[in-house]
């Protein structure tokens, strides 16, 4: 019997564990005994994959909060590039969480192991050496976006577009009566999904803001129930803490522990932090407004990176403002009030949100885990 493929594997944060997970299941699919170990989630870890550290000590998020568990993040890191070097895998993934992975990469890059990224970090919103950085580290790179092809195309690092798990997963046309069923909301409401975030940090900077801007929603508009998905029993305590402190315990909501995709087929409309929800919420066609906070450092740093004008992904992919942003001073809750206000009354506005994020459904509908693990096997026969 032929000696399994190990493949040494290190996903940092909740949608890097579903993304390492999907791949996993379909590269095992294809009938070649394999292995899997390195730093995982739970997803992963029901594929078979060998887990050596908690995946939350990698999750973190902004600047600042990367420096305060700086490090943590150095020893792990070291720990396992010396694990990985000993053990030699048959090739290394690095899923996302670019910012620990590219050091290991590098390292097992230049020691002889090939090496995969797994999401391409926003080179495209970055100072264009950052690109280089990529082609340093990473044998090749699967990509979400057809976008990012041509700017590794152009330094010459092997790319290959999968495109996006969630258009995968996300029905089409998503069953928006059926989820305000199975979530028992209130029948004759304006639904409203609030996602103020997944991560501790996040949650620490805006869910006040959130809370606000739907009470002041509510003053405008008394008809509302707000439906409101937490990814954690932590950040859900955020959450809750948020209304307490505010006195306003009394909004009209249905506080869920997950079921976001449920929230979102559900919603008439939702205020969204920037990152993946706003990917996910443009996917299930919900008219959105996006906002963003974070420590003034972090956000300094970031501003200086030359960012692109807009944060969200469905702006990035529409080419424009499609989508109002407000991010950081601007994140007021009488600005988020008043920008869900001006699109609840602005048909035409949320007629071409619904359009626009239809387009972009069938662009990322690719069967990505299978592109994806295809890319993998003609990296690992290139290697012999």
């Amino acid at each position: 019997m032929a000696a399994p493929i190990r493949v040494g594997m290190v996903a940092g944060e909740a949608s890097g564990d579903q993304l390492g997970a999907h791949l996993i299941a379909a590269l095992k699919a294809r009938g070649r005994p394999m292995e899997f170990a390195g730093i995982g989630g739970p997803r992963m870890v029901s594929q078979g994959f060998v887990s050596h550290y908690p995946m939350e000590r990698l999750s973190v998020r902004g600047y600042t909060e990367a420096l305060l568990h700086f490090r943590d993040l150095l020893s792990i890191r070291s720990h396992v590039t010396k694990s990985l070097l000993a053990e030699r895998p048959d090739l290394f993934i690095g899923v996302d969480s670019s910012e620990f992975n590219f050091g290991l990469e590098r390292k097992l890059k230049d020691a002889g192991i090939p090496t995969i990224h797994y999401v391409s970090p926003s080179v495209w919103a970055w100072k264009r050496w950052r690109v280089r950085r990529v082609a340093r580290s990473a044998n090749h790179i699967l990509v979400m976006f057809p976008f990012e092809v041509p700017l590794y195309e152009k330094i010459g690092v092997p790319v290959t577009y999968v495109g996006h798990p969630l258009a995968d997963i996300i029905p089409e046309n998503p069953p928006r009566e059926e989820a305000r069923a199975q979530l028992r909301l209130p029948p004759g409401k304006l639904i409203v999904a609030l996602l103020p975030g997944s991560r501790r940090s996040e949650l620490q900077y805006m869910a006040g803001a959130f809370v606000l801007a739907a009470h002041r929603f509510r003053q405008e508009v008394h008809d509302v129930h707000f439906v409101v998905p937490m990814v954690t029993r932590d950040t859900r305590d955020l959450f809750e803490r948020a209304l307490y402190e505010n006195q306003r315990t009394d909004l009209p909501l249905t506080l869920l522990f997950g079921h976001s995709h449920e929230a979102l087929a559900a919603a008439d409309l939702a205020l969204v932090a920037s990152g993946t929800a706003t990917l996910e919420t443009a996917l299930f066609k919900t008219p959105m407004v996006i906002a963003y906070r974070q420590s003034p450092l972090s956000w300094h740093l970031m501003r200086a990176m030359a960012y692109l004008p807009y944060v969200g992904m469905p702006n990035v992919l529409a080419g424009e403002r499609l989508v109002p942003e407000l991010l950081q001073d601007e994140a007021t809750p009488a600005a988020l009030c008043a920008a869900l206000v001006n699109l609840l009354r602005d048909s035409d506005a949320q007629r071409r949100q619904r359009e626009r994020f239809a387009e972009f459904h069938r662009l990322l509908r690719r069967n990505t885990a299978e592109r994806a693990a295809e890319a993998v096997f003609k990296v690992l026969e290139r290697r012999g």
